[in-house]
């Protein structure tokens, strides 16, 4: 006795399938949580796993997730001395800040950013990791606005 099923549920079961059997699949990255035991070093190649890129950026696996509500200042290349400066400091504080308890990633509106990074919420105890960054002068807020640069007013 054979069975035939419609392409369209046929599509869907596979889609399905490849979704459980690869992973965290892009509708179960949207909230995970608690991150624990992994140490995330600095980035040094495009390739790295497990890695912190810059102040607002990082890389757990090969998934690289953006802070959706902060702007660090940039180090793919600074503009200036000052910038490069303090996104060093932002860049490491980040890479301490994951690295010192589990954390979580919960989902926005918007699933991923133009460079198909991930866009997440960084959060510990109910607060926004970003939001400390941003308390200790090493981040601005993000909305979605044009970013300002940090080379001076």
């Amino acid at each position: 006795m054979t069975h035939s099923f419609p392409p369209l549920f046929r599509a869907f079961f596979i889609c399905l399938l490849f979704m459980g059997l690869c992973g965290p699949a892009e509708a179960q990255m949207r909230d995970l949580g608690p991150i624990d035991g992994v140490q995330l070093k600095l980035c040094r190649h495009h390739a790295d796993r497990h890695c912190v890129i810059d102040g607002d950026t990082f890389r757990l696996g090969s998934t690289s997730i953006r802070i959706a509500d902060i702007d660090t200042p940039e180090t793919h290349p600074p503009r200036c001395p000052l910038e490069a400066r303090l996104g060093r400091q932002a860049t490491l504080r980040l890479q301490a800040l994951l690295n010192a308890e589990p954390f979580e990633l919960r989902g926005i509106s918007r699933d991923q950013d133009r460079y198909g990074r991930k866009l997440r919420l960084i959060m510990r105890d109910g607060r926004s990791l970003g939001m400390v960054l941003v308390a200790e002068g090493l981040a601005r807020r993000y909305h979605g606005q044009r970013r300002k640069g940090w080379c001076g007013a």
